[in-house]
């Protein structure tokens, strides 16, 4: 792979540098004394008219995007909490390399995505990580900032033990918030249509096709839409929940949920 601006892809990143956003308790260790699980936080630079525009109105474009900035902020954290995994930052554009390497710093590798769509994109990133001999690798995006830590290190456990081949984490919209395998598998993302309710479903029945083992973690829920966003001001108003950029961004923008 050849370098991207001045930073090479990297595929173990250093220990004792840390993201520059908060983070509450780690989350302990995997299960397994296996090399390290892969994973990497799927995303696209948040810039405005690019990202969450569904999210526009009650928002500005602007705020949309900055919204969603606090989303990968919050799931940096999330993802610096995870002890006994390598981190990594799948982004694009490709010219963006600065801008992730500058916010994650070097606790999480870097990989551009590559491919036409998000099928090919997932496989590309997954094709990487598990050359580069890891037992497992996990991908998840952005969209769901207060997904609990509970969900993501029982994901990382079940492939580190190999209790199944495939993991996924079903979004209450029908397509999946996370997704993890053990070996490579691009035929799960081919021909998908992606963002309609029937993903989850297509990718099942592949797997069942391919005679893999799957396992799902619990249900949780993208933030996608209007309906969405005014769930996720709800839940945050309980400061129990710990997603604490994307509460401030909310803060700052004046959205408390409530209905004009």
């Amino acid at each position: 792979m050849p370098a991207v601006g001045r930073r090479r892809e990297v595929l173990v990143p250093t220990r004792n540098a840390s993201v520059p956003v908060s983070f509450s308790s780690p989350i302990p260790p995997p299960a397994c004394d296996r090399p390290p699980v892969a994973v990497a936080v799927m995303t696209k630079r948040p810039m405005a008219g690019q990202v969450k525009t569904r999210l526009s109105p009650p928002l500005t474009l602007d705020g949309a995007a900055r919204l969603s900035h606090g989303f990968l902020l919050d799931t940096l954290a999330q993802v610096q909490r995870l002890m006994g995994v390598a981190r990594f930052v799948a982004f694009s554009p490709l010219e963006s390399a600065a801008f992730f390497g500058a916010l994650a710093g070097e606790t999480f590798g870097l990989l551009p995505q590559t491919g036409s769509d998000l099928g090919e994109r997932l496989a590309g990133v997954f094709e990487r990580l598990l050359a580069a001999q890891f037992a497992a690798a996990v991908i998840l995006g952005t969209d769901s900032p207060t997904l609990p830590d509970a969900y993501l290190r029982e994901a990382v456990d079940v492939l580190c033990r190999g209790d199944a081949d495939v993991v996924l984490g079903p979004a209450e919209d029908g397509g999946y918030y996370l997704v993890g395998l053990r070996s490579p598998a691009s035929p799960l993302f081919q021909g998908i249509a992606w963002s309609t309710a029937g993903v989850l479903r297509e990718t099942l029945d592949r797997i069942a096709v391919a005679g893999l083992r799957s396992h799902l973690l619990p249900r949780w829920f993208d933030v996608d839409t209007q309906p969405d966003l005014r769930r996720l001001a709800r839940d945050l108003a309980d400061d129990r929940i710990s997603a604490p950029h994307t509460r401030e961004c909310l803060r700052t923008l004046g959205f408390t949920g409530e209905r004009p």
